[in-house]
């Protein structure tokens, strides 16, 4: 079941990793300033780091067998599962009160479509969830390998 732990983790942090790029891509790390809900560079960094620290924690267990180690990754993932939901219910918030973009003219003469969007608006709703399935399975195969289920 670790092994299982691990491949669902990487998977994880794969579709979290395509989220962060989008975010970072779009300017998400420029929006601090900006009025509104929006998802701020604290709580995304501070998801990816605890996240990925967990993941090498996850890693060394898998290695040396520790059960504390075990422990100490799911201890990792309550706070990283606490901002990932609260970063979800962000963007559900912000797409259910979207309207259609709004479009102006730009000093360059294009279309502004953005409709001053946060970045991570721009996420591509089966990323997301698949980020969110594959993060509840990671928690919960952590969970029963740290409680000797099935050893």
């Amino acid at each position: 079941m670790k092994w299982a732990a691990l491949i669902a983790w990487i998977a994880t942090a794969g579709g979290g990793f395509v989220m962060l790029a989008i975010w970072l891509r779009n300017g998400g790390h420029k929006d601090q300033t900006q009025p509104g809900q929006r998802i701020r560079p604290p709580m995304i960094f501070g998801h990816f780091g605890l996240a990925a620290a967990g993941l090498v924690v996850w890693i060394i267990y898998v290695a040396a067998d520790t059960e504390a180690l075990a422990w100490v990754a799911l201890a990792a993932l309550v706070p990283v599962a606490l901002l990932g939901f609260a970063m979800l219910a962000i963007w559900i918030q912000r797409r259910q009160g979207a309207t259609a973009p709004a479009t102006s003219a730009t000093s360059g003469g294009t279309l502004d479509t953005t409709g001053g969007e946060p970045a991570e608006q721009r996420f591509p709703v089966p990323v997301v969830v698949g980020h969110g399935l594959l993060a509840v399975t990671t928690l919960v195969l952590v969970l029963l390998t740290a409680a000797g289920v099935g050893d």
